[in-house]
Order: C-alpha cells, then sequence, then structure tokens
C-alpha cells in the first residue's frame, strides 16, 4: 500500500495513538501510593519506564492495526485510522513498528532486568492477543486488565517499591469493568448497523454484559472499601479518613454506566476521560484527597 495522503505530525501521532499513554500512568501509581514521589530520583525512574513503555504500547498498536487494516476501513470510527485511510504506507509502519520495539526494550532493560521480563511478558501476551486470543470471549477481556496489572508491577520493579495486593486487585477489576463497557458498544454496534467488528462479538450479548457490568461495579466499590478500612493500610498511610474518598469512586464508577447504559456510548475510555468533565471532576478529586493524605 503506498501513502496516499502526506504523513503531517497528526498522522504521526495518530499511528502511535499518543492519546492512549494516559493508560501507561499506572506504572508511576506503585511509587505515588508508597509515598515517594517526591523522591526525584525514583520519580525519574518511572518517568523513564513510562517512556519506554509507551514506546512498545505504540509497537502493538501498529502491529495489531496492521493485522487490522480491512476491518477497520468498516468501523464508523477506526476507519479514520491511518493505516485504515491509507494516509501511512504497510512499509513506513513495519519499520516504525520495529524501531520502536527495539528502543522501549532498550530503555526498559537500562532500568531493570525485572522489569524487561514484564515487558516482554506484555509484548508477548499482546502479540497472542492480536493472532488470535481476542477471538475468545472472556479471555480477551481477562488479557486487556492483565496488561494493566504488568504496568503496575513495572512501576513496582523499576523504583523497586512495594506493590499493595489491594492495588493489583482494583485495578485487575477496574480494567475488567472498562473491557466489559469497551465490549458493550461494539454489541451496540453491531445491532445497530448488523456489521460485525469483532469475531468474539458472537460471545457476548446486552444481558451478559449489563449484569456483568454492574456485578463487577459492585466489586470493585466493595473491593475498595475493604481496602480504606483495612488496618494494614490505615496504619501504612498514617490516617483513618481513607474511607472519605470512597465517595469518587462511587461516583466515577457510576457516571461510567450512565454513559454505558443512559447515553449509550462506552466505547472509548480514554476518550471520555479527555472529555467527560465529571470524570475529570471525580478523578482529580480523588488524586488530590490521596495527596493529601499521604504528602500533607
Amino acid at each position: 500500500m503506498n501513502s496516499a495522503h502526506p504523513i503531517t505530525f497528526s498522522i504521526f501521532l495518530k499511528l502511535l495513538r499518543c492519546h492512549q499513554y494516559i493508560k501507561n500512568t499506572f506504572i508511576i501509581l506503585p511509587v505515588f501510593f508508597a509515598g515517594k514521589i517526591t523522591e526525584i530520583e525514583l520519580l525519574g525512574k518511572t518517568v523513564v519506564a513510562f517512556i519506554a513503555f509507551s514506546l512498545v504500547a505504540s509497537a502493538v498498536y501498529i502491529f495489531n492495526d496492521i493485522r487490522d487494516i480491512e476491518v477497520d476501513r468498516k468501523h464508523p470510527q477506526k476507519k479514520y485510522r491511518p493505516l485504515a485511510l491509507g494516509a501511512v504506507s504497510l512499509s513506513l509502519a513495519i519499520c516504525l513498528m520495529i524501531f520502536l520495539t527495539i528502543a522501549g526494550t532498550v530503555l526498559m532493560g537500562y532500568l531493570s532486568a525485572e522489569a524487561l521480563v514484564l515487558l516482554g511478558s506484555y509484548i508477548v501476551i499482546n502479540l497472542a492477543y492480536s493472532v488470535w486470543l481476542k477471538h475468545i470471549a472472556l479471555i480477551d477481556i481477562t488479557l486487556v486488565a492483565i496488561g494493566f496489572v504488568l504496568r503496575l508491577y513495572i512501576g513496582s520493579a523499576v523504583a523497586e517499591v512495594f506493590l499493595s495486593m489491594w492495588m493489583v486487585i482494583m485495578t485487575f477489576l477496574l480494567a475488567l469493568f472498562l473491557a466489559l463497557a469497551k465490549r458493550r458498544d461494539d454489541v451496540l454496534l453491531y445491532l445497530n448497523n448488523g456489521q460485525k467488528m469483532r469475531q468474539v462479538i458472537d460471545g457476548y450479548n446486552l444481558e451478559f454484559l449489563n449484569a456483568s457490568m454492574m456485578s463487577m461495579a459492585a466489586v470493585i466499590i466493595v473491593a475498595y472499601i475493604m481496602y480504606c478500612v483495612s488496618p494494614e493500610v490505615m496504619q501504612k498511610m498514617h490516617s483513618e479518613q481513607l474511607y472519605l474518598t470512597t465517595v469518587f469512586v462511587v461516583l466515577g464508577i457510576m457516571r461510567y454506566m450512565q454513559l454505558a447504559f443512559v447515553e449509550q456510548n462506552s466505547g472509548n475510555p480514554t476518550a471520555h476521560l479527555f472529555r467527560d468533565r465529571f470524570l475529570q471532576i471525580t478523578i482529580i478529586g480523588w488524586m488530590g484527597a490521596f495527596l493529601m493524605i499521604l504528602y500533607l
């Protein structure tokens, strides 16, 4: 395929999906919740890890886009991706994918051997996901959630800080909830226009996804409350006021369910994070509360 359009900086950013890098901030969370975000050396290491992971993540996105060119061209939103649109040649995309993979792995290896192994696991899982496993219902969303957990472990390994089991559990549950919401959007798209954007849609329907999202939302809230009232956590945080932050978690979950069930628009969590004022306020409020508890 030859490039039909000039490759602008905007197209380049879209190919790399730089807006998705916000997901990689999970790498920084272990340092933040360890109360060490003010230690410049540790913060610097996690920022470099963030960059390295983002490079590899972009390579994975390009690989997925190469495989899904024809399918993406039939999708109402994905048809505007650079490869599906024909704005970037296939040969250039392959070269860029290889370069990003090498750069990201070398940079991560410089930081930590353990983090490099975790990054390698992320690459293998995502290659398997793109080629095969994304077509298996439940396995597909589970692997998406595992990807977020790997980000936490990479941040913990690079900064050499303890990773709480609570953080792992809640990250996995939240990522699973968002993945279910995304599949629900795919099912709605299929019901509305008859186009099956994913083969895995055969393994889902609205009743199952609605029930799963509601169940997952309840589990997330209960797990978070248990985290807040855990004697071990309160002792570590030097505060018995953690439970007050629950209000932000409940509001955030309810808002996302409102987007899914009322507005019928839950297919792009990253876009909502950038555009939805309600979600932004709840996240800022939650982070602000923890900043005061941990650092003031």
